[in-house]
């Protein structure tokens, strides 16, 4: 199966997710500050793998450390989760991780920094685990609504290059197909970095599911001539109303489905939602460098090198062009603010 991120030989490695499709290249990171770096340039990308990379980079970046207190641990170690917390700053996932392996340390109240740091891997690796066993179950829940023969259009990357799992939206496309269900997926290339194209194309041809590329701007005319029967999507962050930051176009495809009727649904874990958040307006949205949008890949460019280009990474999708959210508990339906509640409050 395919790994974005493992623990190897003492060291991060890394699936360097800026070479595919054309190079298989992995990366053994060894410093946090190798593991920004990844994070920023997207080497990894996926909210729940970032979460991943996180937990592991936190643990490189306290494991050399000199500390001789309980209380200097906490201290560079929160420098650390500040540090990490910048590479990104709109996939919650990231902050969700960092802050679950602090608060899990700070109740070992009995150890000191040299426990620590070993229990701070240990727990890198549980929520690694974690995450793959999320993936499976969020698979098994999507199975309610994809009939057999569908026709489902996603958006990005959402599969095993994103998680730590088989994946979330395309997680519950692996499992139709592992069950014998026959489907075809159309893949947005999802410009501009071009994630449906050059990763969701690569994995479904590893996995051996029928695909098909399109542009972004050919959505509406697939569903015009009535070629989808369902969009299922990932996300970066959800509000506690129901909104749904996603990759830039991810609100384009919700309208468009919402006009032919096409069922809209979003596939992410509970780690992914943020109540502290109370509507999709309040959702930190990240601008990204406008080379991404001029070039391609810092290469080929595609206007002039001096044209003023806006370049927001994530889109946020309100919760009225929201069929479903498929979680790890099963599927959410509206009206979010009072599900999503009780979602939350079943699963504690």
């Amino acid at each position: 199966m395919i790994q974005a991120v493992a623990w190897k030989n003492d060291c991060l490695e890394m699936l360097d997710q800026t070479q595919l499709p054309s190079a298989t290249v992995y990366l053994q990171l060894r410093q946090i500050e190798e593991v920004f770096e990844a994070i920023q340039k997207l080497r990894v990308r996926g909210a729940p793998a970032i979460g991943i990379t996180a937990a592991y980079g936190l643990y490189l970046g306290i494991r050399d450390a000199a500390l001789n207190s309980r209380e200097e641990f906490f201290q560079v170690l929160e420098e650390k989760i500040r540090c990490l917390a910048s590479a990104r700053p709109t996939a919650v996932n990231l902050f969700w991780a960092l802050q679950e392996i602090k608060n899990k340390l700070e109740r070992l109240t009995e150890l000191g920094p040299a426990e620590l740091k070993t229990h701070a891997l240990r727990l890198a690796k549980e929520l690694h685990e974690d995450d793959c066993d999320r993936c499976a179950r969020m698979a098994a829940h999507g199975q309610e609504v994809v009939p057999n023969n569908a026709r489902i259009l996603t958006h990005c990357n959402t599969g095993a290059l994103a998680t730590g799992g088989i994946g979330t939206a395309l997680g519950v496309i692996y499992q139709a197909h592992m069950a014998g269900k026959k489907v075809q997926v159309y893949a947005d290339e999802t410009r501009p970095v071009l994630q449906g194209a050059r990763l969701t194309m690569w994995e479904l041809s590893v996995a051996q599911i029928p695909g098909q590329l399109v542009c972004d701007s050919m959505a509406a005319a697939l569903m015009q001539q009535k070629k989808v029967d369902l969009v299922i999507v990932g996300a970066d962050r959800i509000s506690a109303d129901g909104s749904v930051a996603n990759k830039i176009g991810t609100y384009n495809l919700a309208i468009t489905a919402r006009y032919h009727n096409v069922p809209f649904y979003v596939a992410a874990p509970l780690s992914t939602f943020d109540l502290t958040i109370s509507h999709g307006s309040q959702i930190p949205i990240e601008t990204r460098d406008e080379d991404e949008v001029r070039r391609v890949f810092d290469k080929s460019l595609i206007t002039l090198p001096e044209a003023k280009c806006w370049n927001p990474a994530f889109d946020v999708t309100p919760p009225e062009l929201i069929t479903g959210i498929i979680t790890e508990r099963g599927i959410i339906y509206p009206p979010y603010p009072e599900t999503i509640r009780a979602h939350f409050h079943e699963s504690q």
